[in-house]
């Protein structure tokens, strides 16, 4: 066996970590996020938007929004120092920082080549060396987003709208006005950022600081949101980062604040946020959690979060097959009496000889699944997937038994066509970090002739396609094409 030098292991991803962690409570360091945010996350154009515009979202030098988020969550461990440092010193943060998390990246891969290794070692060839929750959570970290910004921005109006009671006697808001807020401060953010660009013509180099394109006041919200200042100040606050040191922050995968809380209020009253992709996430995802910690609304807020998934993707399946074609809760019953019910549907469609079954789920990747816990991990993906994937093929089997009753909504019995081929869904509400990734490690199922694979998704992926794909024919298409593809899609 050949040793590997010492020095040539990486380090520990903790130590890392610590020494990014020192870094960025440097003085001035925000201004070093400041640059990473431009350079990596603001798109540049004239008068006509070209793809090259986007190109540099897809280099490899590239710092993600987790990356960044990591960056911002470790400089609020200590209070925020505004200097703007000299050139040289603002150069040796952002290299060095380039530097640490090239370095992370490497230790969060050490797991995978060490579980390669071992599954190229056995003989029997029959490791599976990509279902360990340590190797996973490399592609949970640096995964691709699940969502557009837009639609974690107008998805959160309809996934949060059962609750607007809660909101405004709670927070003082509704859903709908934090869309307009969250609207408002990425209209003026991209203004605003262009307005900064500018100023430094003819500045001295270093003096050189893209900081205060990052900046607004309530004022300025107010305008654009068209909303009472009172409002704007309600939902301003509720997505305030508290600026308590980040205390929970002291590991890659443990609670980072600003993910939750993205906005950054200064000393003199003004605001600062560096992401918008965050806030709108944080829109769509932080409320649940407000409710959650409410002990006697949190059945309410489970149940309206349920709702919302199984109405959201049956409304875009009513896109693409029409409203006669879709059918909601549909229940399955062992005989015609209608003593015992065997299973439900959240939705139904019925289209010619095809029919797609959709169990929605509303079930998160729980932090502790996201630090390395294997029996989290798979415990998570039970209760998100797996379950949801089980009903559904039970359900598909039901479909072509001619053994059970099946009806809708209004307990009126479903007439079923002769099916040539069902087509099962499972869609997650949330963001899932690697979904598809772990869908193809741990996803147990059984197709037959009839009944293809199932497709695991989440709703974001079901409003894209069925925007791109708004005809029946062209919709199942995919779904066929998906399904021999198997595992290769």
């Amino acid at each position: 066996m050949v040793s590997i030098p010492r020095a040539l292991l990486p380090r520990p991803e903790q130590a890392i970590f610590d020494d990014l962690a020192a870094l960025c409570v440097s003085p001035g360091y925000i201004h070093a996020i400041a640059h990473f945010c431009y350079r990596d996350h603001v798109i540049g154009f004239g008068d006509v938007i070209r793809g090259e515009d986007y190109a540099k979202l897809f280099s490899l030098d590239r710092l993600i929004r987790t990356e960044i988020s990591t960056l911002i969550g470790l400089m609020l461990r200590a209070p925020r120092d505004l200097t703007l440092p000299d050139e040289k010193t603002l150069q040796s943060y952002l290299e060095r920082t380039e530097v640490l998390l090239k370095e992370l990246h490497e230790a969060l891969n050490e797991p995978a080549r060490a579980a390669l290794a071992a599954a190229f070692a056995d003989p029997s060839g029959s490791t599976n060396p990509f279902t360990g929750a340590a190797l996973l959570r490399e592609p949970i970290f640096y995964g691709a987003e699940s969502a557009y910004s837009s639609q974690y921005r107008d998805l959160s109006v309809l996934k949060y709208g059962r609750d607007g009671t809660w909101l405004a006697e709670n927070k003082g808001f509704s859903a709908e006005d934090a869309q307009k807020v969250v609207t408002a401060i990425s209209e003026f953010l991209s203004e605003n950022l262009l307005k900064t660009l500018k100023s430094l013509k003819g500045l001295p180099t270093e003096q050189w600081t893209m900081l205060g394109g990052f900046g607004f006041t309530a004022a300025d919200v107010v305008t654009g949101a068209g909303i009472h200042p009172a409002t704007v100040d309600a939902v301003l606050a509720a997505f305030c980062f508290p600026d308590d040191g980040n205390p929970t922050f002291t590991a890659l995968h443990e609670f980072n604040a600003v993910n939750a809380f993205p906005i950054l209020k200064e000393k003199d009253g003004t605001y600062t946020l560096f992401l918008y992709a965050s806030l709108a996430e944080a829109l769509y995802e932080t409320p649940f959690y407000w409710m959650a910690a409410d002990k006697p609304y949190e059945a309410t807020a489970m149940t309206n979060r349920g709702l919302f998934a199984e109405k959201f993707t049956a409304d875009r399946l009513e896109r693409v097959f029409g409203s006669t074609k879709v059918l909601r809760n549909v229940d399955i019953w062992e005989t015609k009496a209608r003593k015992k019910k065997v299973s439900e549907i959240d939705t139904l469609v019925l289209f010619g000889d095809r029919a797609i079954v959709l169990q929605s789920k509303s079930k998160k990747l729980t932090l502790a699944a996201r630090k390395g816990n294997d029996l989290q991990l798979r415990a998570d993906f039970k209760g998100a997937v797996q379950d949801a994937c089980d009903q559904a093929m039970l359900c598909s089997e039901k479909l072509i038994s001619n053994s059970v009753t099946f009806t809708d909504s209004e307990g009126n019995e479903i007439a079923l066509p002769s099916l040539k081929q069902v087509y099962p869904i499972c869609a997650v509400s949330d963001h899932y970090p690697a979904l598809s990734f772990q869908a193809r490690q741990f996803l147990s199922f059984k197709t037959t002739s009839v009944i293809q694979t199932p497709l695991v998704c989440d709703v974001f992926f079901i409003d894209v396609v069925t925007e791109f794909l708004e005809t029946p024919l062209r919709f199942l298409s995919y779904l066929e094409l998906r399904a021999r593809a198997g595992e290769n899609a």
